[in-house]
Formats: structure tokens, C-alpha cells, sequence
């Protein structure tokens, strides 16, 4: 990334110093059983990352924290050992330590494992987030913002559709929860999020309505399922997104220059 202090491990940092609010939340309702799967995952990725570093000298990252993290509140429940192992490397590999690690994958790891255990376990149940977590995730936003690893394009863009959708009509409360730990969480990534400013606002826009057309139309899924499939396709379109804002810049600009 940025020279100077602002490094990979810089972001790493600060990112998880921005969700500490979450984390602390979910482990305090989920006692013992969310420690044990916490670790258990941080088990797991930390293995590949290690087996990473001895390999092709890629060093590991914190933010292996962040996914192990998002895996233990997200993922689904009673998948199996078997399961678990095979989903979770999958998602650890190849979305993230072979493209070079954290800060050049292309989609959030959390993302594309959760995603893995969706498609490949359908019957699996997903977990009921405690209502608490929705209040957990807005102190975290907010200091993701301050601290500039979570960009407040997004956040806003997200909040704002969700708040139309709201007012005209769709009720979104029974997904709050899985809605806003969602977002901070995996569509917020500073890595696979949009990064121009136009496409973040776009980036966090679409996420709200994938949401909204999710609630609405596909009623027999869990929230956290709903909320994990709007973040894997609004993490394929960030690209297109910033593709889209750089083509209006460069419309904008010959306008202007000739």
C-alpha cells in the first residue's frame, strides 16, 4: 500500500481496532461456544497463512483476524469439521494467499468461504445474529470512517438506500442485524471495495438495494444468508464500478480540455 506508516499492517490494525465493538459484543452474547469457534478459525487461517510464508515468502497478515472473525459470527452452524476445514481453506486460498495475500486479493476471503458454505451445504443452518450487534455496528462504522479504513462513501450510500427502501415500503427490520454486521464487516473490506469516490458511493448504493430486492423476493432464506449473497455480488460489480466512474471522469475531463 502507502509509504511510510501507512502500510498493509497499518490498515490491518486499524480495521480490527474499528470492529473491536463488534467482536466484543458477539463474544459477550455468545459466551464460550463463539470463543471456541473464534479460535478455531484463527486456527485454521493462521495455518494456511504460516504455510504461505514458508512456501512463497508472502508474509501473514492481521487481518487474518478480521476473517476469522467474520467467519465465526457468519458462518454457518453444525457444518462439521470436515466442512468447515474444507470451506474455509478454500476461501483463505484462494481468494486471498494466492493472489499475494491481503491487500491484493480481489474479493474479501470471509466473503467467497461464506460463500463456498452456501452453495456447498444449502441445508446448513445459518445463524441468528443477537440484536445487539445492529447497535455494535454503528460505533464501528463510525470509527472505521474516523480512522479512514472503512470508506463513509459506502457507509452513507448504504445507509441512505436502506433508509429509502424503509420509508417506501420494505421491511428490513428482522435483517438489521445481519444487514449492518454485513456491511462492516465484509462490503466494507478497504481491499475489495470500490476505491475511486463516485464508485464507492455506487458501491454502497447497490449494496442497500441488493438488500432491499433480497428482503422482498427471497423469503424463505435466513438473513444471513440473503445479506452474504448481496455482498459477494456487490464485491464482483466494485471493479465495474470504478471502471464506470473512471470513464466519466475521462468524459468529464476531454469536455473540459478538449
Amino acid at each position: 500500500m502507502m509509504r511510510g506508516i501507512w502500510d498493509r499492517e497499518t490498515v490491518a490494525v486499524l480495521l480490527l481496532a474499528a470492529l473491536l465493538p463488534v467482536g466484543v459484543t458477539w463474544l459477550l452474547a455468545g459466551g464460550t461456544d463463539a470463543l471456541l469457534r473464534l479460535v478455531f478459525f484463527l486456527v485454521v487461517a493462521g495455518a494456511w497463512h504460516v504455510v504461505w510464508m514458508l512456501a512463497r515468502a508472502q508474509p501473514p497478515s492481521l487481518a487474518g483476524i478480521v476473517t476469522a472473525l467474520a467467519l465465526a459470527m457468519l458462518a454457518p452452524q453444525d457444518l462439521g469439521l470436515v466442512a468447515l476445514l474444507l470451506s474455509t481453506s478454500f476461501g483463505v486460498v484462494i481468494a486471498e494467499l494466492a493472489f499475494g495475500g491481503w491487500g491484493r486479493n480481489v474479493l474479501n476471503p470471509a466473503t467467497v468461504t461464506l460463500a463456498f458454505m452456501g452453495f456447498g451445504y444449502p441445508a446448513a443452518p445459518w445463524p441468528d445474529l443477537p440484536v445487539q450487534l445492529w447497535w455494535a455496528a454503528i460505533p464501528a462504522a463510525l470509527l472505521g470512517a474516523i480512522l479512514g479504513v472503512m470508506s463513509a462513501r459506502l457507509l452513507l450510500g448504504a445507509a441512505l438506500t436502506l433508509i429509502a427502501a424503509s420509508l417506501l415500503g420494505a421491511d428490513l427490520s428482522d435483517a438489521l442485524p445481519a444487514i449492518t454486521i454485513t456491511l462492516v464487516l465484509l462490503v466494507a473490506d478497504p481491499v475489495a471495495s470500490a476505491s475511486t469516490a463516485l464508485g464507492r458511493w455506487l458501491n454502497g448504493v447497490l449494496y442497500g438495494a441488493f438488500i432491499t430486492l433480497s428482503v422482498e423476493n427471497w423469503h424463505d432464506a435466513a438473513p444471513v444468508q440473503l445479506c452474504v449473497s448481496a455482498a459477494l455480488l456487490t464485491s464482483l460489480a466494485a471493479p465495474l464500478l470504478d471502471e464506470a466512474a473512471l470513464l466519466l471522469w475521462l468524459q468529464r475531463r476531454k469536455r473540459r480540455h478538449g
